[in-house]
């Protein structure tokens, strides 16, 4: 049994393209139904985020696999083959594995190291258990690929460094105050960062919110969602005071603070420190403020200069993910292998213990005058030359699971010896549930 991927993604493929292939989050069950119904596939998952789209399957027909997935992906979404086909990409086997370890440890994203397509992967995984698409071989596959995520985020650091301007002020405002918990914010203006920015200094506990706009009903607005106060905007200067970090993106073509008034504001607090974030282009904030005592002014500038040393530092911790990820491929290869060498072992060694006992019974009807001891001796005999007839086919079977060999030396064995072919209906299936070490239950 074989693992493929057909899919594409922001590296692949434009946003106007990947919002046509997008599937409906509430409307899983229909298209991992035609999934599954492919004549090639046997167990199926879908993936779909705003960056991705991946299908997951298992299969013992790679070649046609792929071709009905990649039909499969072009046909439900009304789209023409050939324009979609340029965009897509598939992996199988060892490729396959390798690519949704790095996809669930967050090595393939858009923003090295963040933590969503983890969540994203577990949720397309509860919608092909919830639809019974999934069973033995993609429930492991994915608890692994999960286990690795986790690894991954145990043994580096690729997550511990804001590689976004909002973030990197909460990051820059906990290297100054240590804690936000006891801290009031002020809003000036609406710009996105500037608000994006807000939302995760709430979101890591800061006390109180201020905001303040040239249009006081937005400034209500704002407020209201951040559980905080609107100030009028001719009057945010008289709440500076009270106020531990600035957040400011008005659009406005002059300073909307100068060094002066910074200098009245950090007398009235009596030097307490000050963090003021300017993310406004033009810039908001007279840049001579910077040279005030215990006012900490960063720009858009500085800001991005911090998220380009962590992109740096990602990267390096990024090198010994892909290591974490290359030592548990093989530990999962070798299980899959073993999935289709096993039975053919067993089914070699019954049919060559069938045709001893056969002839046996045989030569025993035969050979009337043999005592017990006799008997025991052409047992043992005949056994013993099935085990050294055994010996090497057996073991180079075992050795193949780890390889790409694997199908072409069962493939072989079934048809030299006239091998029963597994039977579909005694195989597993998705159809039953099977826990997170991939065992088999009936619910």
């Amino acid at each position: 049994m074989n693992i493929i991927v057909v899919g594409l993604s922001h590296r692949t493929t434009p946003v106007e393209i990947r919002e046509k292939v997008a599937f409906a989050p509430t409307e899983m069950e229909k298209p991992l139904r035609q999934m599954l119904a492919l004549s090639t596939v046997n167990e199926a998952v879908i993936v779909s985020t705003c960056n991705r789209v991946e299908l997951y399957a298992c299969t013992r027909d790679i070649d046609n696999a792929i071709v009905q997935l990649r039909c499969f992906l072009a046909d439900y979404h009304n789209l023409d083959n050939a324009v979609l086909a340029p965009h897509l990409y598939d992996y199988y086997g060892e490729d396959a594995i390798r690519h949704v370890f790095r996809v669930s440890s967050s090595l393939d994203s858009m923003v090295l190291g963040e933590p969503q397509i983890l969540g994203q992967i577990k949720t397309a995984y509860a919608y092909a258990t919830e639809h019974k698409t999934a069973g033995l071989i993609l429930n492991r596959f994915l608890h692994k690929a999960f286990s690795v995520a986790k690894r991954v985020r145990t043994e580096t650091s690729i997550a511990s460094s804001a590689v976004s301007v909002s973030f990197a002020a909460v990051e820059l405002a906990r290297k100054i105050f240590e804690k936000l918990e006891d801290k009031t914010v002020m809003l000036i203006g609406a710009g996105e960062m500037c608000e994006l920015a807000a939302r995760h200094f709430v979101s890591n506990g800061v006390r109180s919110v201020l905001v303040t706009n040239r249009t006081f009903a937005r400034a209500e607005k704002l407020a209201d969602e951040f559980g905080g106060r609107p100030v009028p905007f001719a009057e945010f200067a008289d709440y500076l005071p009270q106020v531990d970090i600035v957040l400011t993106s008005t659009g406005a073509p002059d300073f909307v603070l100068s060094a002066e008034k910074a200098e009245e504001v950090i007398r009235r607090r009596k030097n307490k420190p000050m963090f003021m974030i300017d993310i406004a282009v033009p810039r908001d904030i007279d840049p001579r403020v910077n040279d005030i005592d215990n006012i900490y002014l960063y720009d858009v500038d500085d800001l991005q200069g911090v998220v380009a040393a962590n992109l740096k530092e990602r990267k390096k911790e990024a090198k010994k993910a892909e290591m974490i990820v290359e030592q548990e491929i093989g530990q999962f290869f070798r299980w899959l292998g073993s999935l289709d060498v096993v039975p053919t072992v067993v089914a070699l060694r019954r049919k060559l213990e069938d045709i001893r006992r056969s002839e046996l019974e045989k030569t025993f009807g035969n050979l009337k005058g043999l005592d017990e001891k006799e008997r025991k001796a052409i047992e043992a005999l005949t056994a013993a030359i099935i085990n050294k007839v055994l010996h090497h086919p057996t073991l180079l079977l075992k050795q193949s699971s780890n390889d790409a060999t694997s199908d072409g030396y069962i493939d072989a064995v079934r048809a030299l010896f006239n091998l029963e072919t597994p039977n579909p209906d005694n195989e597993i299936k998705p159809l039953d549930h099977f826990d997170g070490e991939g065992k088999r239950s009936h619910g």
